[in-house]
C-alpha cells in the first residue's frame, strides 16, 4: 500500500469542497433533493473518482473500467456533482436535476447517462446487482472491481443479506460494499427504527473482509481501498455524519430529504467555504 501524500489529500479536499458546492446549488435550483444523504458520501465519492477507480471519462463505457453501484440512489445529488467534476457531463447541466426530461433524475438512470452503471433507486437491490456484476465480470476474465455503496437505512432490508452470503460463497473478491454510515434514514435514527447493531461484525459474519473507516477521512479511505485482497469480498463501513460540511444540516434527519431557500444556500456555502458568487 503506498500512503496518500499531504498533496493528494489537500488535492482531494478541494474537489470535494466543489462538490458539495455543486451539491447544494443543484438541490436549491430544483427546490428538491437529498441533501443530507448526498453531503454524507462526499469524501468517498471524491475518493472513488479522483483516485480510485480505473475510468475513462471520455469513454464512459470503457469495457474494462470499475463499476459503481449507487444502491442508495437517492443521493444522487451529489453523485452526478462529482461526475461533472471529473468531466462525464458539463457542470452547468446540473441546473436540470429532477427537471422533466432532464438526464440527471432524482435517482440514477443508466438508460439517460452514460457514466451510470447501473439504475438505482429502490433500496435494498444495489447490492445483489453488483454481485451479479462481480460475478459476470470475473466470467469475462476482466480486472474490473465493482463498488457498491449502500446507506445504513437500507440494510434494514433482507435481500442485502441474501447478496452478502452469495457474493461470500462465490469469493468475489472484485467487489466491494461500502456502507455510508450516517445513523440516520427518511424517519429518524437508524438504531431506533430497526437496530443494525454492530454493522462489522455483521458483514465478518457473512464471510466478507471488513474494514471500518471515518469516512470523511482521505487517508482511511484510501488505506482501505488499498489493503491487500484475501480471497473475499470486501465490506468498508464507513463511519459519517449526515448532512457534513453544514453546520444546520449535520445530523438533523429533516434533511434527510428537504429543500433549500435562499438563506440557507448563502450559510450552507459559507460553511463550505465557497460563498455565493
Amino acid at each position: 500500500m503506498t500512503a496518500l501524500a499531504d498533496t493528494g489529500v489537500d488535492t482531494l479536499r478541494g474537489h470535494a469542497r466543489s462538490v458539495r458546492e455543486l451539491t447544494l446549488r443543484a438541490i436549491h435550483h430544483a427546490q428538491t433533493g437529498h441533501a443530507g444523504s448526498s453531503l454524507s458520501m462526499v469524501e468517498l465519492l471524491t475518493y472513488l473518482y479522483f483516485h480510485h477507480l480505473r475510468i475513462r471519462p471520455e469513454e464512459p463505457r470503457w469495457p474494462d473500467r470499475d463499476r459503481v453501484v449507487l444502491s442508495k440512489g437517492h443521493g444522487a445529488p451529489s453523485y452526478y456533482a462529482t461526475l461533472a467534476l471529473r468531466g462525464y457531463l458539463p457542470v452547468a447541466e446540473l441546473s436540470t436535476l429532477r427537471r422533466l426530461g432532464s438526464r440527471l433524475q432524482g435517482h440514477p438512470h443508466a438508460g439517460l447517462l452514460d457514466a451510470v452503471d447501473v439504475s438505482t433507486g429502490s433500496l435494498g437491490q444495489g447490492l445483489s446487482i453488483a454481485a451479479g456484476l462481480a460475478l459476470g465480470l470475473r466470467h469475462q476474465g476482466r480486472a474490473s472491481r465493482v463498488v457498491c455503496v449502500l446507506g445504513d437505512g437500507e440494510l434494514q432490508e433482507g435481500q442485502n443479506w441474501e447478496a452478502a452470503m452469495t457474493a461470500s460463497a462465490f469469493g468475489l473478491d472484485n467487489l466491494v460494499a461500502v456502507v455510508d454510515r450516517n445513523g440516520l434514514q427518511n424517519d429518524g435514527p437508524t438504531e431506533r427504527i430497526v437496530p443494525l447493531g454492530d454493522l462489522a461484525q455483521k458483514w465478518k459474519a457473512f464471510g466478507f473482509r471488513t474494514l471500518t473507516v471515518d469516512g470523511h477521512e482521505f487517508r482511511q479511505l484510501h488505506a482501505a481501498f488499498t489493503e491487500p485482497g484475501d480471497g473475499r469480498p470486501t465490506a468498508v463501513v464507513a463511519n459519517t455524519v449526515k448532512g457534513r460540511g453544514v453546520s444546520f444540516m449535520e445530523g438533523v434527519t429533516e434533511w434527510h430529504h428537504h429543500p433549500i431557500n435562499d438563506d440557507e444556500l448563502v450559510r450552507a456555502l459559507a460553511d463550505t467555504g465557497r460563498g455565493l458568487t
